[in-house]
């Protein structure tokens, strides 16, 4: 065989040799393509499920700087913006009353919303988290709780008769966390709800529906630079209850019902200045209220609404002379 023939049968050999082989690692790779699909499938849960146990325990550790049991909140630095993921969320009551909304009261700032509930109703918490502070304060919230939650909201909820989780125990959307009360600075049984982003108060009603007993949308995108705007647009369309007399009735709504006053009269439903300490009236059920208006006195109040002077200030815990303010919310039932 001629030197020539010998290298054309090399090189046809070498060719022949690479595709093979070529053809060989292309099969490979194919046949590698699934399980790498699966893997990286594996990692994936593997890597969702370390981040949900890390979520649980530390929530929204991107958004705060520390873990501490000793503070009810403390102002830390507020993104410029933040989506809020408002989904698998509960209703902290089924209580459709607002008595007392977000802003200026009595000369100072009310941090979040007082909602009518009666002692023992459920208190449950608004979506999954971790319980930060389970406390008494006598001078403010009474028996209260903190939780941090995986969406970077905490939920503080005030004057319970009662707290039935304990610091540092993760907890569900709707899971039970305490009852109503009327322990600490209050005038009557009610929940004190706050909702704060790295300490900072905001409006619950730019999250919360009570009157329909639902969330504002699946996400709240919080802007530094128009939530005070927003808040007063919340709490002008969904701020107040509907009617001032209220039962146990029509506290106690279902999701997806209308909010149905008891009373046809119409009284100022702002609560804004105070929440009242009353109780219903046996025979009718009902509680009425007035709130006063520049000029009125105990006189023409209780004129307005047929009963004497004696029953206002017996109501009111208020003596025959006490001069009224405007603002102030008179306990009025007949």
């Amino acid at each position: 065989m001629t030197f020539k023939n010998i290298v054309r049968t090399f090189t046809l050999t070498s060719i022949l040799a690479l595709a093979s082989h070529s053809a060989s690692a292309q099969d490979l790779l194919a046949r590698q393509a699934p399980i790498d699909r699966r893997t990286k499938a594996l990692d994936t849960m593997v890597i969702n499920r370390l981040r949900e146990a890390e979520e649980f325990e530390e929530p929204s550790a991107e958004l705060y700087n520390d873990w501490n049991n000793t503070y009810a909140h403390r102002q830390g630095t507020l993104p410029d913006v933040y989506k809020i993921d408002l989904r698998d969320f509960c209703m902290p009551t089924p209580s459709r009353v607002i008595t007392s909304n977000f802003g200026r009261r009595w000369g100072r700032r009310h941090q979040g919303l007082d909602i009518k509930v009666y002692i023992g109703d459920t208190i449950r918490a608004a979506f999954s988290g971790k319980v930060r502070i389970v406390k008494y304060d006598g001078r403010g919230y009474g028996k209260y709780i903190v939780i941090r939650h995986n969406n970077g909201l905490e939920t503080i909820y005030g004057h319970l008769s009662r707290q039935i989780v304990h610091e540092n125990q993760t907890v569900r959307a709707g899971q039970p966390i305490g009852l109503g009360g009327n322990t600490g600075r209050s005038t009557g049984s009610h929940l004190h709800f706050e909702t704060r982003l790295c300490g900072v108060a905001l409006n619950p009603a730019l999250f919360f529906d009570f009157a329909h007993q639902d969330v504002t949308g699946d996400y709240y995108v919080f802007r530094r630079s128009t939530v005070a705007q927003e808040s007063e647009r919340a709490t002008a369309a969904r701020g107040t209850s509907s009617s001032l007399g209220y039962s146990r009735e029509n506290i106690q709504g279902k999701r997806g019902q209308s909010f149905t006053p008891r009373q046809e009269r119409n009284y100022n439903t702002d609560f804004s200045d105070h929440t009242p300490r009353a109780e219903a009236n046996t025979e009718s059920d009902r509680i009425l209220y007035h709130r006063v208006n520049n000029g009125e006195t105990l006189e023409s109040i209780a004129e307005q609404h047929g009963i004497t002077i004696e029953q206002l200030c017996r109501l009111n815990r208020l003596g025959r002379y006490t001069r009224v303010v405007k603002g102030q919310l008179l306990t009025i039932s007949k």
